[in-house]
């Protein structure tokens, strides 16, 4: 079974606070980037790796690659205003592969053994994603105020990679262009257009690291402090 995985590594990550693409930060003298690279690099069903980029970074990241002995890279593409526009730049460089991985370079500790299941469940239903039970009670608020209380049972939170036939994920990205509509995530653009997206059972450890807590729990991660 094989698969290209689109990895979109564009953004600023404002919420890091830290004056530079989060992506170039490092874990124990690791770059962020690099680690996520590394699992796919080491899969062997996944047949080549594009990541997106902004231009002013290339370079940057060019060496990184070079320097990391990172070899499945098949194209390095320009990204766009919104993550989504990165995405779709991306989807476009595939060539000659039926199902795409998307995945954010910032989760570094996706497993071999969840990408395979959702390449598997993609092949068979046409989309799959990894997520989580929500541990904890949610309530709608209006201002200040709780308006509801949610009934959490069916609630999900959802990471990636997110796995789609390259056809529909094309598909739903071409109409959401058309529309001028940002969805929360890939699959919601498939989901948008008819689409069935099967739901895998994900990760705790899969985090995205987005704010500098998050931070904190990386190194505890990698230092095995914390455990499946």
């Amino acid at each position: 079974m094989r698969y290209d995985v689109v990895i979109p590594a564009a953004g600023q990550g404002k919420r890091m606070k830290a004056g530079m693409n989060k992506q170039l930060m490092e874990l124990q003298n690791e770059p962020l980037i690099v680690r996520t690279l590394k699992v796919f690099e080491n899969d062997e069903w996944c047949r080549g790796i594009i990541v997106v980029i902004n231009e002013a970074e290339r370079t940057q990241f060019e060496q990184l690659f070079s320097r990391f002995h990172i070899k499945k890279i098949t194209a390095i593409v320009g990204g766009g205003k919104e993550r989504q526009h990165s995405v779709y730049n991306g989807l476009q460089a595939i060539k000659n592969s039926d199902i795409v991985l998307i995945h954010d370079g910032a989760r570094p500790f996706v497993t071999i053994e969840l990408i395979h299941q959702l390449v598997n469940e993609a092949k068979e239903h046409g989309a799959a994603i990894p997520a989580v039970r929500v541990k904890d009670t949610v309530k709608k608020v209006r201002g200040q105020f709780v308006e509801e209380t949610v009934e959490r049972s069916s609630l999900w939170a959802v990471q990636t990679p997110q796995a789609f036939h390259v056809s529909l994920a094309l598909r739903a990205h071409e109409q959401a262009q058309k529309d001028g509509y940002i969805g929360t995530d890939d699959a919601s653009l498939v989901e948008r257009i008819g689409g069935k997206v099967k739901i895998v059972e994900g990760d705790y450890r899969n985090i995205k690291l987005t704010t500098p807590d998050d931070l904190l729990f990386a190194e505890a991660i990698l230092s095995g402090w914390v455990s499946s």
